[in-house]
């Protein structure tokens, strides 16, 4: 999650450094390159959110699961100790 980040701000500099020239106003060709970033990192941050929200899903199907694989020891120890009881 952090490279995408540190690329984002390596582009960011470098965009930021091609302003740096004659000119006071960024020419079309470097805003086109801003843009470009910009749509960029919302489309990375979309991706990151949709990634989060998949990771936390997934979290609770775990815990979901373990705790049934939990019932399912307990109610087998009870069974068991059932069994025993009645030999």
């Amino acid at each position: 999650m952090k490279k995408p980040f540190a690329l984002i701000l390596i582009g960011s500099a470098m965009v930021a450094g091609s302003f740096v020239g004659c000119s006071n106003h960024p020419s079309e060709e470097e805003m086109k390159q801003l843009n470009d970033l910009k749509a960029e990192v919302t489309s990375l941050e979309n991706g990151i959110a949709a990634q989060q929200s998949e990771k936390a899903a997934l979290l609770k199907s775990i815990a979901d699961k373990d705790a049934q694989l939990t019932q399912c020891a307990k109610d087998k120890e009870a069974l068991q100790q059932r069994l025993k009881g009645v030999q």
